[in-house]
């Protein structure tokens, strides 16, 4: 299987649809966005929902099943998302046989609509990860990054990921882990034998391409510009 992944869209539409454009020379089977769909703000006369359909619309035009989680900026969309049957925020699904568990939203210091606790980061987890447990292959979505990684490292060198979503990688050894959140740390690093990702922000061009051939896993990043 090979995933593509498309992060921080942060209400982006136009630069969107003009990477989308390339992303359709690309060979993928499914697309996962984790998160941050909406930015602090909207434009005027729109609502977070209005730029999330927008988003998925696009999405839908490269033709392969879409999963999606909010970020912490995206509660409004959760129902939405739930409709359309393409949300991993508590929720799992089987795609060719590997199941995605994820949930979504962050803490940060700014109260922003969607900040779970770590609790609540690992119910949420938990209830995902039980309707994907028979999948021989597993990969793990989450809107923040786990703790202690080159991917969640702000500027300034501290780390702001969740110690849940580490610990929960530890224990259930997914074959890799997406991420996003912390854009200023888009990379790729390793927990045990679980390859994790975070590809930046999308409208800057980058993406992310991970490449799941029975047990074997790669993890690329690209930028499309």
């Amino acid at each position: 299987m090979e995933i593509l992944v498309i992060s921080d869209i942060h209400n982006d539409v136009e630069n969107l649809m003009g990477f989308l454009d390339k992303l359709s020379k690309f060979h993928f089977d499914v697309i996962v966005c984790p998160g941050d769909i909406t930015d602090y703000t909207v434009p005027k006369g729109f609502s977070r929902t209005d730029i999330a359909k927008i988003v998925l619309e696009e999405l839908k035009t490269l033709k392969k099943p879409v999963l999606m989680l909010p970020g912490n900026q995206d509660k409004e969309i959760i129902p939405f998302l739930e409709k359309e049957g393409v949300s991993l925020h508590g929720k799992g699904i089987v795609i060719q046989g590997v199941g995605f568990y994820g949930y979504g939203g962050a803490k940060t210091p700014f109260n922003t609509p969607l900040e779970p606790s770590e609790q609540e980061l690992k119910t949420g987890l938990n209830k995902a990860y039980e309707m994907v447990k028979t999948s021989k292959v597993k990969v793990q979505v989450t809107h923040i990054p786990p703790m202690g990684t080159k991917i969640d490292r702000i500027f300034s060198g501290a780390h702001i990921g969740s110690e849940v979503v580490r610990k929960f990688i530890e224990e259930k050894n997914p074959a890799a882990a997406i991420s996003s959140h912390v854009t200023e740390a888009k990379g790729i690093d390793e927990i045990g034998n679980t390859k994790i990702i975070n590809t930046g922000k999308f409208p800057e061009g980058y993406c992310g391409f991970i490449t799941i051939n029975n047990k074997e896993v790669s993890l690329k990043i690209v930028n499309l510009i």
